[in-house]
């Protein structure tokens, strides 16, 4: 799998939700360059074969496997792990759904829906969502963190200080992502591999996609760090940006107000303007578009610009 890494994770070597009494799979020294195997968010539960009636009956108990836990010899709290992402081998397939009850949009959008995708793996040429949509690739890791301090199994679901499911599609091939230590060791441990992704990731789901990727674990010794922080190779919407972008925004008091109405406000204009069903529109503006701040001290209305790439209907 990787002919310069000095171990490799396999998919079957997975948890679910962060507990610092997990054994770990792996001791290494830092410095060490690990190949990591990751399931698909639904643990394999959606398959090239699914039906939107297989969304409905998700086991939610084996969402979001993470393979690992790694312990980083000589990791203490107060130290940072280093996580320097060096690349993805991607599958080929993934899905995306609309899970009731989940998303940004849950009260307006009530049935399961399901989008399955086939990509070339190896070009990552855009992917075909319809004959009239096709979105950019750049896969990620949606979900990589390390364990907490306060014992006990805590979900998956909720990005944490540590880490954990932050959905941050630049968490890309050259990215250098700094965690904070809490437990000896740490416990990394990473999974949620995504195709692609909007910033903000509003219907719940990406193009959730099983793959292979590579990093190297580094210590950086008792430098506190509150939250996670990153530093990206380059620049990070240039393969998204060619074309331009509509943008639709909501403006109010509440941000969670003007984050629906912006979406909802696309989700209109891509049903007009291209003949979408609104399902649709919504599931591709959750793995193409990017929701934004972009007032946030002018009160007492703050606005939010919900950006859709053009590139899309190209």
């Amino acid at each position: 799998m990787c002919l310069k890494c000095d171990f490799t994770i396999h998919a079957a070597q997975h948890h679910f939700g962060w507990d610092n009494s997990f054994t770990p799979v792996l001791r290494t020294e830092p410095g060490r360059s690990i190949a990591f195997e990751c399931n698909d968010a639904s643990a394999g539960q959606l398959t090239a074969a699914s039906t939107t009636a297989d969304v409905a009956t998700l086991d939610f108990s084996l969402i979001n496997p993470v393979t690992g836990p790694v312990f980083v010899e000589g990791a203490e709290p107060g130290d940072i792990l280093k996580v320097s992402i060096h690349g993805f081998t991607p599958s080929g397939f993934g899905w995306t759904a609309n899970i009731p009850g989940f998303g940004l949009l849950a009260e307006q959008f009530t049935d399961p829906a399901l989008k399955l995708w086939t990509y070339d793996a190896r070009t990552l040429d855009p992917a075909l969502f319809s004959d009239i949509a096709r979105v950019p690739l750049k896969p990620f890791a949606g979900t990589i963190g390390v364990a907490l301090a306060t014992p006990g199994l805590h979900s998956i679901v909720p990005p944490r200080r540590v880490g954990g499911n932050m959905d941050i599609r630049d968490l890309a091939a050259g990215t250098v992502l700094y965690l904070p230590v809490e437990v000896p060791g740490a416990l990394f441990s990473i999974g949620d591999t995504h195709a692609a992704q909007g910033d903000g990731e509003v219907c719940g789901t990406a193009i959730e996609s099983p793959m292979n990727l590579t990093l190297t674990l580094d210590l950086i010794k008792q430098t506190p760090l509150e939250t996670p922080r990153f530093t990206t190779p380059g620049p990070v919407t240039r393969h998204l940006d060619g074309a331009g972008y509509e943008v639709t925004t909501g403006i109010g008091p509440d941000l969670m107000e003007g984050a629906k109405a912006a979406v909802s406000r696309m989700i209109d204009l891509l049903c007009a303007e291209h003949g979408l069903s609104a399902t649709d529109a919504y599931m591709l503006c959750s793995v193409a578009g990017d929701l934004r701040i972009s007032c946030i001290v002018d009160k007492p209305n703050w606005l939010m610009s919900f950006y859709f790439p053009r590139i899309v209907f190209d």
